[in-house]
């Protein structure tokens, strides 16, 4: 990263930082949401842009780790110990949900995946003795911090926002270190792996469970951010939303969750002026944005330099 990158990313962090204290309760509630999509859509984007598998069903593990830490905090569990529970129980289903990316690739994997969240969904409903069912589950506390209370809008924002950047900075010594290159080398070629040593059962199994992990802390925070929950969150159409995020920003690169989680988040809010046309111009938006950015937002810069390599060589 350079000089200037690394100066434009300080003023960005900063300025997020300095929100709450400009926005309504509204707004610091969105940039929060958006804190808790953006750590559930960097553990998609490592399943999906680093190791290159294919997974419908993301919302199935973020419901499970909201529906954990609810369970958990009204039993009376402090939120130190819901957190890693949430995170553990998303990790062992991540890991076994990883078994069928073993013998299918592709569509196959895909259909896979969406059929997990579809039962995943089912029994959140269906289930009503441990999960509500359609009533849900209310009167989430919001956790406590060294004693202080985090039921303020700006408190439970920058909670959160603090584990968002300690999330991001593990996911980027993850990118860099072997594991991640491991991951690269599975998506890019995984027989030349194989034959370089990568473990593919292990690394392909690592890539659901750690992506699954992130979406069971995001699904904790989100419990505790909306303090009551039910089913619908989580349906199949969430997770294709949180796959538009990966891809929208761009699959595969650091940032690109955070940007595509901002624009799916926030844009229809944005847009609501416009009343029933709203939905409308948003999914117009994002149909010409895979059509002339199938790379994602990110991939706009790449393209800039290309084309000037392009016009040099010509010239």
């Amino acid at each position: 990263m350079s000089a200037t990158q690394r100066v434009g990313l300080a003023a960005v962090l900063i300025a997020l930082a300095l929100a709450p204290t400009a926005l309504k309760n509204y707004g610091t509630y969105l940039l929060t949401l958006w804190c808790v999509y953006v750590m559930a859509a960097m553990g998609l984007n490592l399943t999906v842009g680093y190791a290159g598998l294919i997974s419908l069903g993301h919302a199935a593990f973020l419901g499970i780790g909201a529906y954990a830490a609810a369970i958990l905090m009204k039993a009376g569990v402090a939120f130190g110990f819901v957190l890693p529970a949430a995170a553990l129980l998303c990790f062992a289903v991540g890991l076994a949900l990883g078994f069928p990316a073993l013998r299918v690739r592709h569509h196959y994997l895909a259909f896979a995946t969406l059929g997990f969240n579809v039962l995943v969904y089912l029994v959140l409903r269906n289930e009503e003795w441990l999960t509500g069912g359609t009533f849900g589950i209310s009167g989430i506390r919001r956790p406590t911090l060294f004693g202080l209370s985090l039921d303020g809008s700006a408190a439970f924002f920058y909670f959160t926002y603090a584990a968002t950047i300690a999330l991001a900075l593990l996911f980027a010594w993850l990118i860099r270190s072997p594991w991640g290159r491991a991951f690269a080398a599975l998506r890019d070629n995984p027989i030349r792996a194989e034959s370089l040593g990568v473990n593919i059962v292990a690394y392909t199994l690592l890539a659901f469970a750690i992506g699954a992990a992130c979406a069971g802390i995001a699904g904790a925070y989100f419990a505790a951010l909306v303090q009551f929950i039910d089913p619908s969150p989580f349906h199949l159409t969430a997770s294709l939303m949180m796959l538009l995020m990966v891809i929208v920003g761009g699959s595969g690169r650091f940032f690109g969750p955070m940007l595509g989680a901002a624009l799916v988040v926030l844009l229809p809010e944005w847009l609501r002026f416009m009343k029933d046309w709203y939905l409308v111009v948003f999914g117009l938006s994002v149909v010409a944005l895979m059509i002339w950015l199938p790379g994602g937002l990110l991939s706009i810069p790449d393209r800039i330099r290309l084309r000037s390599a392009l016009r040099g060589a010509v010239k």
